[in-house]
């Protein structure tokens, strides 16, 4: 499976910028769902932010998934690769 991967940024309450890839099947062409994407995971951080938009979060690349990152997009819709700052 291929993915398009949106390099996001988020700036949190303590100052420090987020940085973490939301990761989607190739095939999903939806700016709109990838920022729903991610208000899900940053929910689940239990984190509060402004609405992602394309100023935060970008297509940057497309690559071949791993079996891992199937298995999340199956479930989910989507995989996220924590990079700065997620803790």
């Amino acid at each position: 499976m291929k993915v398009s991967v949106w390099d996001t940024y988020v700036k949190k309450a303590d100052g420090k910028v987020m940085h973490f890839d939301i990761l989607v099947p190739s095939s999903l062409n939806n700016e709109q769902s990838v920022f729903n994407f991610g208000n899900d995971y940053l929910k689940n951080k239990s984190l509060k932010t402004n609405q992602l938009t394309s100023n935060e979060c970008h297509l940057c690349h497309v690559e071949q998934a791993t079996e891992e990152m199937i298995l999340s997009i199956e479930k989910k819709g989507y995989f996220i690769i924590e990079m700065e700052n997620c803790g």
